[in-house]
């Protein structure tokens, strides 16, 4: 993925190093299926994997120092997270909308939200009570590359732009109080999420033609990021079978569909479509 010398989003509260006391996550987005994993499948406190992690409860954690990786990291994510600034500006505009400019924060080890106090364990996540995107970088080497083996640039910023869809669907009126009569809490976030994922491919699909930064391989990475982090597939990796039941994200076939329909169509009313199809039809 290509960056050139398109500007860093200037959005931004950088966080990483500071001293806080860990505390209960509150999920989201798609670093939540950590919490879905630990929380809903094998039933065990998110504290006790950060525990695993070094960090006891109640102890302040050292200061980080950063590092070059770490810092090409940063800048990588300011410019997709200004890219995604330009583009929803300029396509709220087109339907006659303003844009509110959400606020990206990065974070390490645990971070204070106007949704309360989240660590590392529920990856990066949108707080519609402060309209913030919280990211951990850690997130892209131990959950992403180590663990689900997602890699690629294009699989990152598919990451960013989630978190983003989900600023976008707020500010068009999506909830999953507009979910069908009947279905579960459940269905209603599976519907949320499919639409973050299409609302991030509606963000590829015109920062492609505003800055043409797809490479080789690039749409490949992310479909194959959103393959990995379905809920059938981290069930089975998880639990060696699968439960339908306590899917909150989506399986793999549905978020891969879903964002590479909003990549290919770049058609914003599309994602009505998340709210209108009965449920096994998604």
């Amino acid at each position: 993925m290509k960056l050139d010398d398109r500007e860093e989003s200037g959005n931004v509260e950088d966080r990483r190093g500071m001293n806080m006391k860990t505390g209960l996550a509150v999920g989201g987005g798609v670093g939540g299926i950590v919490v879905v994993i630990i929380c809903l499948v094998l039933g065990v406190d998110p504290q006790q994997f950060l525990g695993q992690q070094g960090a006891a409860p109640g102890d302040d954690q050292a200061a980080q120092t950063t590092n070059p990786e770490d810092e090409k990291l940063a800048h990588f994510t300011k410019v997709v997270f200004g890219d995604t600034e330009r583009v929803w500006k300029e396509q709220f505009r087109k339907m006659g909308k303003t844009y509110p400019e959400p606020t990206l924060v990065l974070f390490s080890g645990q971070v204070k939200s106007a949704c309360g106090l989240a660590d590392t364990a529920v990856g990066p996540f949108y707080c519609p009570g402060d309209s913030k995107v919280y990211i951990d970088l850690s997130f892209y080497h131990d959950m992403m590359e180590r663990q689900l083996g997602a890699k690629g640039d294009f699989a990152r910023a598919y990451v960013v732009a989630h978190e983003v869809g989900h600023h976008v669907q707020r500010l068009l009126g999506y909830s999953t109080e507009g979910r069908p009569r009947g279905e579960t809490e459940n269905e209603g976030s599976v519907r949320l999420e499919l639409q973050a994922d299409y609302f991030a491919g509606v963000w590829a699909h015109y920062a492609e033609e505003k800055y043409h930064l797809l490479e080789p391989g690039d749409i490949e990475s992310a479909i194959n990021a959103a393959k990995q982090i379905g809920d059938d597939r981290l069930q089975k990796r998880a639990t060696g079978h699968v439960m339908p039941e306590k899917f909150t994200h989506g399986t793999s076939k549905q978020r891969m569909y879903w964002l590479n329909q909003g990549l290919q169509t770049g058609d914003i009313k599309g994602a009505a479509e998340l709210f209108k199809l009965p449920y096994k039809e998604l």
